[in-house]
């Protein structure tokens, strides 16, 4: 059961990357964030299919390489973000970005470490949580028109 659950949290994280890239279209650095989406979409599709990928070599330093580079980029947009936030960050594109860099990283974490032990118990449960996250906050989003309002034009037209 937790093996199947681990499955589908890992198809679910999937789609949500793939379709976070897909947003990208309209974004003025879209082919940045797009690769930086695109990267964990596939590496999570292969867990999803063969959960012992993460045991491979070639698949660990790819993972490990991205989440390398997310965490710096969060470094980068957190100092941004404090040193010029106004408000709820969500409101500013750099803040969901940052947020997107933080579910990367660690879903990619999550990812890793399953290669040492099958996810159980209280790490799966983080695992559920965290796929369900993307996808709530996406709802949320959607349905309150007032945080949307203060996006730029890009962001608008998308959803």
């Amino acid at each position: 059961m937790a093996g199947r659950l681990w499955r589908l949290c890992n198809l679910l994280m999937a789609a949500f990357f793939g379709l976070a890239a897909a947003v990208q279209v309209n974004d003025p650095d879209a082919g940045l964030w797009t690769v930086v989406y695109l990267v964990p979409a596939a590496l999570t599709l292969l867990v999803s299919i063969n959960p012992s990928i993460t045991d491979n070599g070639f698949w660990r330093s790819l993972c490990d390489l991205h989440s390398a580079g997310c965490i710096v980029g969060t470094i980068a947009l957190a100092c941004s973000l404090f040193a010029y936030a106004q408000g709820n960050i969500l409101h500013q594109e750099e803040g969901r970005e940052l947020f997107g860099l933080v579910i990367i990283t660690i879903w990619m974490s999550l990812c890793r470490s399953s290669a040492k032990s099958p996810l159980g118990g209280v790490r799966l449960i983080a695992a559920i949580v965290v796929a369900l996250f993307p996808f709530v906050s996406w709802l949320y989003i959607y349905v309150n028109k007032e945080m949307r309002a203060s996006w730029p034009t890009h962001c608008k037209t998308v959803i």
